[in-house]
């Protein structure tokens, strides 16, 4: 069986000041080449810690890596000066960030941010592969785009944008922190689809944060389920959901069932019989 491309093992993550604190415990996994896993859990799980830990770039100062290993490729990342962190960093392992009002500049245009993020190319390749990035991503009239500042864009726009940045130097694995927030029922489908169009495209393994379990079925190969900074569970997407061992697990998963009758009512209420 082939190794996995990335391996964390046992890590812990805590606030820097308090030696007992303990926002995520011994997380453990395995990431293999062009799969996807799913860490998934309601606000305050400890998903998204667990995904910048593989970076040991965090929301916060604050935070740090208390104990564990981080493998990619066989060479513990968590032992690596950050100089050679930084050459890993948005060429090997990229992120898509869930705040695409953050991620984005407002005072520079989308083609200087994309180029920005472009590494080892001329100028003028930089604006050809820019160009060409936000058509990969489905971006209407990518030249016209890159012009633009993102005010004035829509949020599934700058979302894609964010996607493109990330995908600029062909990276090996990509994370996706809730790559769907805060957008509508039929943009998160596109940015979804561009997400599983991009990781077979360029063969990429991925790790997607998320809250909700439907994004899950449909894109993940396996799932990480974590509560209150553990894992619950970790399986298989089809045994997850076909048959999950976890009263928490369980718990998510009935509470998506109860919304898709909710939703089939809706949809029903003003039908005529």
């Amino acid at each position: 069986m082939k190794k996995p491309i990335l391996q964390m093992k046992n890590v812990s993550i805590g606030l820097k000041k308090e030696k007992n604190s303990h926002l995520v415990r011994d997380v453990s996994f395995d990431l293999y080449e062009k799969k996807t896993l799913a860490l998934v859990g309601e606000s305050g799980s400890g998903k998204t810690l667990t995904a910048s830990s593989i970076m040991n770039v965090f929301p916060s100062n604050q935070i740090i890596i208390q104990s564990g290993n981080i493998f990619f490729e066989g060479e513990d990342l968590l032992q690596k000066p950050e100089k050679e962190l930084n050459e890993i960093r948005g060429k090997q392992i990229a992120f898509v960030m869930q705040n695409h009002q953050m991620a984005l500049n407002p005072l520079l245009t989308i083609g200087l941010q994309l180029k920005e993020a472009i590494f080892g190319r001329t100028s003028k390749e930089k604006e050809t592969l820019a160009e060409y990035l936000l058509h990969k991503v489905k971006v209407p009239e990518p030249k016209k785009r890159l012009s633009c500042y993102p005010h004035e864009l829509s949020g599934g726009t700058k979302q894609r944008i964010l996607i493109a940045m990330a995908i600029a130097n062909n990276p090996k694995i990509l994370i996706a922190d809730e790559p769907t927030t805060a957008l509508d029922v039929t943009i998160q489908a596109q940015i979804l689809e561009v997400l599983y169009e991009l990781k077979e495209e360029y063969k990429m393994s991925m790790i997607l944060v998320t809250h909700d379990l439907k994004i899950v079925r449909s894109i993940a190969d396996s799932v990480l389920v974590m509560h209150k900074g553990k894992i619950v569970e970790q399986e298989q997407t089809n045994d997850i959901f076909l048959q999950p061992k976890h009263p928490y697990t369980q718990s998510l998963l009935q509470s998506v069932a109860d919304l898709e009758c909710f939703e089939s009512i809706e949809e029903n209420r003003y039908k005529v019989i």
